[in-house]
């Protein structure tokens, strides 16, 4: 396959991981939504709102051999952009989508820790909607698509890391659940091992994910230590009397061993590039 990228929501969180890690080995574009300066005059990412913009004009004038779908938004803008795209898709001879799903898609089940086969099952309306989605891709010939589902995702600047700092910061409530059994990455991790999947054009379902598991409140208990904050109040929330897991497991679709992730190395990485950071401030 050649190597046009198009990240679409290039400016999220995991987005932006990947574009940085793929830039340089590959033609990559990207798309934007929020004002954003850094990108206003950046001749390799565009300005697209799901709602008034068309995708197909996008994919006709970059004609990418990859789409890295990694939008977040209204549920049914995004079914409509993904309709066109797993379409586009399916009529480029070059071209596969790699779609980036959640373990809530397996948010019913309860019992056990989920694998690449398991059967969906989701109460949710975020697990609904991206079964959804992975069905509507799932009808493409396999070589067309890499569905990625995503646990917990961590590091420096993600969206939990900030809350729980901020909680700290003003005394505030973070919520604990100490009946549920997870697991989690990094988005460092995820961009290495997305990377890894397009060099060797990989194809199917793949849980991207650590290979343990732990109580989600003795993870944020470990984070909190590590990171010495103070005044933290955790607020319990029991769903069950039992634990629950809402947790992924790579089993049938393993990557090699120096792309997989420990919760160790999680907790590691939260610490060490605060570490690195704080160093960068002094």
């Amino acid at each position: 396959m050649g190597n046009r990228i198009l990240i679409l929501g290039a400016s999220g969180f995991i987005g932006n991981k990947l574009y940085k890690e793929l830039l340089p080995y590959f033609d990559v574009y990207g798309t934007f939504n929020s004002p954003n300066l850094e990108f206003e005059n950046n001749t390799i990412m565009f300005h697209f709102d799901m709602k008034n913009d068309d995708i197909g004009s996008l994919l006709t004038t970059l004609k990418p051999n990859f789409v890295i779908s990694s939008l977040k938004g209204d549920f049914n803008d995004q079914l409509s952009v993904h309709r066109i795209i797993v379409d586009y898709v399916n009529e480029t001879l070059d071209c596969k989508i790699i779609y980036l799903s959640s373990d809530r898609v397996f948010d019913a089940k309860g019992k056990f820790p989920s694998y690449e086969e398991d059967i969906l099952s989701s109460n949710s309306e975020v697990g609904k909607f991206k079964i959804k989605q992975e069905k509507a891709i799932g009808k493409l010939p396999s070589c067309k698509y890499a569905i990625v589902r995503l646990p917990m995702v961590l590091g420096i600047n993600s969206p939990k890391i900030i809350q729980l700092k901020e909680a700290s910061k003003h005394k505030a409530e973070f919520e604990i659940f100490p009946n549920l059994v997870i697991s989690a990455t990094t988005a460092n991790k995820i961009a290495q091992q997305i990377h890894y999947i397009i060099n060797k054009n990989l194809e199917g379902i793949f849980h991207l994910s650590s290979n343990d598991l732990i109580h989600h409140s003795e993870l944020f208990y470990e984070i909190t230590n590590k990171l010495e904050l103070k005044k933290v109040i955790f607020k319990k929330v029991y769903t069950s009397n039992k634990d629950s897991y809402l947790a992924l497991l790579p089993k049938q679709n393993q990557l090699p061993k120096n792309y997989q992730i420990t919760l160790k190395e999680i907790i590691d990485d939260c610490v060490l590039h605060e570490a690195v950071e704080s160093l960068k401030d002094n």
